[in-house]
């Protein structure tokens, strides 16, 4: 699944409240400071779709290793601790002036896993978001975005995820309707604009803006827009080889979540007014 090589890979850190805290991840943005309080903290790269020229040591080279799939996430080498983080997938169109971002376009949505390792210590969120072929997750289905603002299709939409473990399903994020998010649609799209103009090097964040102009501009972009807040469970629970993981974008008017969990044990995962994400774990 390399449909998306040539799009630019970003994600957007603490857009739902508590998940960084919950994730041990608080202690990082410390010295971030944001512009309101529920504001996202910044943003982070997590590929680039273009090679590395550079010998400088950022960005890492691993972000420029492909890292989507469909059907598995690949577990490190080392003996790491991964979580699932459930989030909504933006596909945006990226507009430019003299190498200037002047509009983010959000085209089309699905459930996205941005699979997070969970290690003290990390400079940057980067370093924790790509470590290789199979670790990140889009789904297969995309919903077409017909108004990116209050009144359109978002609307009608909520998140839930899960993980199945020795034939048991456990809720694995809270399921929430997306206007949960702190920044969404037109306030999100013009904070992600200047946040790509103006992030600067500095504690976890990175200048995005340099690496995109490394990589002439992409056009496309795949935007996890944030991680939504474990349950209990998800909270303590990190990922093994042959658990299965689903995050499930579904139309909270057509469908409850006793749907959803039917869905996922009959296998079924091209329902409409769904986009399901399922991955095993190698």
């Amino acid at each position: 699944m390399k449909k998306y090589e040539e799009y630019l890979g970003i994600g957007i850190a603490g857009n739902f409240a508590l998940h960084l805290a919950q994730a041990g991840e608080l202690e990082d943005f410390k010295n971030i400071i944001t512009q309101d309080e529920a504001a996202p903290k910044g943003i982070f790269p997590f590929y680039l779709p273009c090679k590395k020229e550079s010998k400088s040591s950022r960005p890492h080279e691993v972000l420029f290793t492909y890292p989507l799939s469909s059907q598995k996430i690949t577990l490190p080498a080392k003996n790491l601790r991964v979580q699932i983080e459930p989030e909504v997938g933006l596909l945006c169109e990226l507009s430019y002036t003299n190498g200037q971002i002047t509009a983010v376009t959000p085209k089309y949505f699905a459930a996205y896993n941005d699979c997070s390792i969970r290690i003290s210590g990390a400079k940057k969120i980067s370093d924790k978001k790509n470590w290789g072929a199979n670790s990140k997750g889009i789904a297969p289905t995309l919903l077409k975005i017909d108004s990116f603002c209050e009144g359109g299709i978002m609307d009608n939409f909520s998140i839930c995820s899960f993980l199945r473990r020795e034939n048991k399903l456990h809720t694995y994020g809270e399921n929430v309707e997306l206007n949960g998010y702190s920044y969404f649609y037109d306030k999100l799209t013009k904070w992600i604009q200047n946040q790509l103009n103006t992030q600067e090097d500095f504690g976890p964040l990175e200048n995005i803006k340099a690496y995109i102009n490394r990589c002439n501009n992409p056009t496309n972009a795949i935007i996890s827009i944030g991680a939504t807040r474990y349950t209990s469970y998800g909270e303590k629970t990190f990922l093994q080889k042959g658990d299965e993981i689903f995050v499930v974008l579904y139309n909270h008017k057509r469908y409850s979540l006793q749907n959803i969990m039917d869905t996922i044990h009959d296998n079924n995962y091209t329902k409409e007014q769904m986009s399901i994400l399922a991955q095993r774990v190698e």
